[in-house]
């Protein structure tokens, strides 16, 4: 396992006069499975390799920190603490899955398919939290390229019916396109816990259990409770563990490694078919969710950049893609979930509009940038500051967002 530490490929390269090389580019490189990941330096993919240290730099610098009576506690890395400490002012907070510490800030730069830039612990299998969620709607667009889906706008109810909460008349009308946006409404109850617990208004725990559900379709909210749901019913819909449908569809074709894992929770196990199945999270919320590392991801970003292509194959269609990166009438900012849109340059101002980001607590986010033919994995850090990050990295290609 190779451990490196704020480095671009060696400190070496630094040395080197900025922009000395032209572009050996003929065509997008796609990585082989395993660690054989072909790497340029900055000046061959015509990057300035002082200003991408500098983007790397602060993303080091902007790592996540946690209250300081954490830090006194424990390791402030790790989320058996931190996760319950965030979410112990909402109803039913309490983890049911696994949670774990996790590596310092890491993360990859890839321009063209090629690692220019590689910082930290990028092998270390950390919780990814809600970009779990974008390997879920990927297992759902294979069910719909397959056939499996036959209109996005479709009540999930007329495909499968996994508990008497769907059957709820308020919850008949949800289509599928309505939970991969997160804006079903969904009501009812996962693995034990309700639908208006999870990320009750500040300060009012209670506050959408008195408001009530919002319309279907008519109102978006983040909440892992509807995802969970969206999750079952596609396990329903499969007939088998989604882990092992992205094994087969998504993470073996684009070579990810074999030491993902996607966890569920300690009660989320049902009986289909005869069969005793975990039924996996969409996220960290309460533990769970996708564990892996910055090079999966990488390549998950690696497949988002090429609009679901990979090396001449089709792992997500054309049609699926488009419809995953087309604006959610109440969040244009959103697309299926986790595809976070760069609409109106509003969540990365110094990006091209088009630009889209996979998103996770922690923050463990995918950058993807159209517009220079980049993918950014930056891990572990201060959401916030994500926009400077993005701002320096865009900075480094000298060709700056029209």
């Amino acid at each position: 396992m190779r451990h490196l530490t704020i480095a671009l490929l060696g400190a070496a390269l630094f040395a080197l006069s900025p922009l000395g090389f032209s572009s050996v580019r003929a065509a997008d490189y796609f990585p082989p499975k395993g660690d054989g990941w072909a790497r340029h330096t900055p000046q061959q993919e015509k990057l300035d390799p002082a200003k991408l240290k500098a983007a790397i730099d602060f993303a080091v610098s902007a790592e996540m920190t946690y209250p300081p009576e954490l830090a006194k506690a424990a390791d402030i890395r790790d989320l058996r603490l931190s996760v319950p400490l965030k979410y112990a002012g909402e109803p039913f907070s309490s983890p049911i899955g696994p949670l774990k510490a996790h590596a310092p800030a890491n993360g990859i730069v890839i321009r063209h398919g090629y690692i220019v830039a590689e910082w930290g612990k990028t092998h270390d299998v950390d919780m990814t939290f809600s970009v779990t969620k974008t390997f879920l709607s990927s297992v759902a667009g294979v069910a719909f390229d397959k056939g499996m889906i036959k209109n996005i706008d479709d009540r999930v109810i007329d495909y499968v019916q996994p508990t008497d909460d769907f059957m709820l008349p308020h919850n008949q009308p949800i289509t599928w396109n309505d939970m991969l946006r997160q804006q079903s409404g969904w009501i009812g109850t996962m693995w034990g816990k309700p639908w208006w617990a999870d990320r009750p208004e500040a300060g009012k725990p209670w506050s959408e259990l008195v408001k009530g559900p919002p319309p279907v379709g008519k109102a978006w909210k983040y909440n892992d409770v509807r995802v969970n749901a969206l999750a079952l019913a596609l396990t329903h819909l499969w007939k088998r563990p989604l882990p092992d449908a992205l094994k087969q569809y998504v993470a073996e074709p684009i070579g990810m490694s074999d030491s993902w894992h996607w966890e569920g929770y300690d009660n989320s196990w049902i009986t289909l078919e005869g069969k005793r199945i975990q039924v996996v999270s969409g996220g960290g919320h309460w533990g769970g969710g996708m564990f892996l590392s910055a090079y999966d991801q990488a390549r998950l970003g690696l497949l988002g950049l090429n609009k679901g292509k990979w090396d001449g194959k089709t792992i997500l269609s054309d049609k699926w893609v488009a419809m995953a990166r087309t604006p959610t009438g109440p969040n244009p900012g959103y697309g299926f979930c986790n595809w976070y849109l760069n609409t109106d340059k509003k969540m990365y101002p110094d990006a091209r509009a088009d630009s889209v980001a996979f998103i996770g607590d922690g923050s463990n986010i995918i950058f993807i940038d159209y517009q220079h033919d980049m993918v950014a994995v930056v891990r572990w850090i201060d959401g916030n500051k994500m926009k400077e990050f993005v701002r320096l990295l865009v900075e480094a290609t000298g060709e700056p967002a029209p």
